[in-house]
């Protein structure tokens, strides 16, 4: 196995994610060639990511049940799951005190003549609906909605453990529902061919529309938060795959990490990226039932890229209305904020915007200040989406070492070498 990779060539190692970001770089100069065409391609695109988002529940659905349901040692899925939460909880706050840094040497406001407009944040809902719309629907149709994904994700568990009791795997059901798991990955790899296709549709659309748009006031917070992304991909996600797997997990992480990277970046949409994400463990050699269970997860909770995005719309806000972003109170209500918004409010409808909502009502902001972190969200959200769904290929690596030690690729690798 090791030969045959040596002797591939760039063409063949990274073929997906060139031919993505081919797609992209076509897409996005026809919109700024001809933005009425790139407009007009917009269907092509919304019916590729349409194909994405409808596979995603029955993914999630079917995975962790799976998982969970032919998983014998219940010891073993206690391991992933708070190694799960432990890990987007590390992750978080290494991303929170990059921010933090950051935000205090590149003020994301310098510079910034907005003319604030008036605006109604809308009526706030309280601690307790948040949780329960968080974790729970009142309708069993409506836990097949991509914006439910954490009360799914809680139902197919429960439903594993039901599965699990009544014979598991080898139990009629389980049979079915580990078939319809390879027949869901097969659908997933035909609608990647058409890939290329449809972000390079979608991406003339948003330039075509939204271009001139980048290079308004908040150019500036662009120009912080981007280059901040960058170093935090560059410096941490290495440093992530040399823990989770040594040298062979940062040559492989960097072999399989683009496609999933660049899908999420083009759709803006964790859930979308869930079924490159699901290609990318298999191809690393993360066990299934350790990319079953983090991958929906951290659709929902994975928080690295929010976390960024959340942190420098506060101190944005901060410089706008001339209060100092300084002291140990601020920073502390200031990621506990960013975690809340990303960790919980993710999972229930309207997530981005419930969080920018709360980051208002939080510090006590006017309403004008809402659709001002609102425009922010949509401008930071590619590279948000990029870190968090990237990163749970990452967070699932690092999984597998706290559940199976930390010469589990070496384990993989040699066992694919011997058959």
């Amino acid at each position: 196995m090791a030969t045959q990779t040596g002797k591939q060539t760039l063409w063949q190692q990274y073929k997906t994610p060139i031919l993505l970001l081919g797609g992209i770089a076509a897409g996005s100069l026809i919109g700024v060639i001809s933005p009425g065409l790139g407009q007009t391609l917009k269907p092509v695109g919304d019916i590729f990511l349409n194909l994405l988002f409808t596979i995603v529940a029955p993914l999630v659905f079917v995975s962790i049940t799976c998982a969970v349901g032919s998983m014998a040692n219940m010891n073993r899925l206690g391991k992933i799951l708070g190694g799960t939460v432990a890990t987007f909880l590390g992750t978080g706050a290494v991303a929170a005190a990059c921010v933090l840094i950051w935000v205090n040497l590149f003020s994301p406001s310098a510079g910034t003549n907005i003319q604030l407009a008036a605006a109604e944040v809308g009526e706030a809902q309280t601690a307790a609906q948040m949780i329960v719309g968080s974790l729970t629907v009142s309708d069993f149709p409506e836990l097949w909605s991509k914006s439910h994904m954490l009360p799914l994700i809680i139902f197919a568990i429960i439903t594993g453990f039901c599965a699990a009791s009544c014979g598991g795997e080898s139990s009629p059901v389980g049979k079915l529902l580990m078939n319809l798991n390879d027949i869901i990955m097969k659908f997933v790899g035909v609608i990647m061919t058409i890939a290329p296709l449809g972000l390079g549709a979608y991406f003339a659309n948003l330039i075509g529309e939204f271009g001139p748009q980048l290079l308004s006031d908040y150019g500036r917070s662009m120009v912080v938060y981007y280059p901040l992304c960058l170093l935090y991909v560059v410096i941490f996600f290495p440093l992530y795959a040399l823990f989770a797997g040594g040298k062979a997990g940062l040559s492989r992480m960097l072999k399989y990490i683009f496609t999933p990277a660049v899908t999420a970046f083009a759709t803006q949409s964790s859930a979308a990226t869930l079924p490159v994400n699901k290609e990318a463990c298999d191809n690393i050699g993360v066990p299934k039932d350790v990319s079953d269970l983090v991958l929906p997860m951290g659709c929902t909770m994975h928080m690295d890229g929010s976390v960024l995005s959340s942190i420098v719309k506060i101190a944005f806000l901060f410089g706008i209305f001339d209060m100092p972003f300084t002291g140990a109170g601020t920073y502390a209500m200031a990621i506990a904020v960013a975690i809340l918004s990303a960790f919980v409010l993710s999972g229930a409808p309207g997530g981005g915007l419930v969080g920018e909502m709360l980051i208002v009502s939080m510090f006590g902001f006017p309403a004008e200040a809402f659709p001002l972190i609102a425009t922010l969200g949509f401008l930071f959200d590619p590279a948000a989406t990029c870190l968090n769904a990237a990163g749970d290929t990452i967070v699932s690596m690092i999984v597998t070492r706290l559940v199976e030690g930390k010469d589990w690729l070496e384990k993989k690798l040699t066992a694919c070498e011997r058959t």
